[in-house]
């Protein structure tokens, strides 16, 4: 299956919260949840009572949406955190987090998700001083993440520094956006994510 190409912000009224897939449109009032905060859709409006694996299919969405994964990436994702030994949720949160797409965002090179993928894949990001173009790559605790300097005259790295001061502060990287170049300080941990989801959900939806 195929990544999602079309409109995002309907997710977040389907998920009934704000999942920051479009960057800095989400802090404005033009963000479509802060004006429609219901499902789209005809019957968006008259929620009904949610089953029990209706709630764990959700969450599990949730997840999905936020990082941007496809159903399979997401399952082997979790496969792995289960054949680790350990908590499973947190292996599995940590492995998402350490994806290169998602930490060129919490770096703030880029605005989403999204955006931080077409930036990987375009080679404009060096890791340890070498380009590398594929989004699902694992860095580790201290990798160095940059900007090739072909590419910092773009228009997009200090739109999405700018940003990066509205989120919530990411303590497991050191970013230094003069200098367009970040490091992975730490493992990041669960409460570092500042994700609203109940991961024992997506653990019992996926153990079934």
């Amino acid at each position: 299956m195929a990544l999602y190409h079309g409109p995002v912000c309907r997710f977040c009224r389907r998920e009934n919260q704000k999942l920051f897939l479009k960057g800095d449109r989400c802090f404005t009032e033009r963000c479509s949840f802060e004006r429609r905060a219901y499902a789209p859709g005809q019957h968006g409006q008259k929620r009904g009572k949610i089953s029990e694996f209706g709630q764990q299919l959700r969450e599990k969405q949730k997840v999905r949406r936020v990082y941007g994964l496809t159903e399979k990436t997401m399952r082997l994702t979790f496969d792995k955190a289960a054949a680790t030994r350990g908590v499973t949720s947190d292996i599995f949160f940590r492995n998402l987090e350490q994806r290169l797409d998602n930490v060129v965002y919490r770096m703030g090179f880029a605005r989403s998700r999204s955006e931080a993928r077409q930036i990987v894949r375009h080679n404009h990001i060096l890791v340890n001083g070498k380009r590398l173009n594929i989004p699902s790559a694992k860095l580790a605790v201290g990798d160095v993440v940059t900007v090739s300097e072909k590419s910092r005259t773009m228009p997009v790295f200090p739109l999405a520094a700018e940003l990066f001061s509205k989120r919530a502060a990411i303590q497991w990287v050191d970013v230094d956006h003069k200098g367009f170049t970040g490091k992975v300080t730490a493992a990041p941990a669960r409460d570092d994510i500042h994700l609203n989801v109940k991961e024992r959900m997506i653990v019992e939806l996926y153990n079934k």
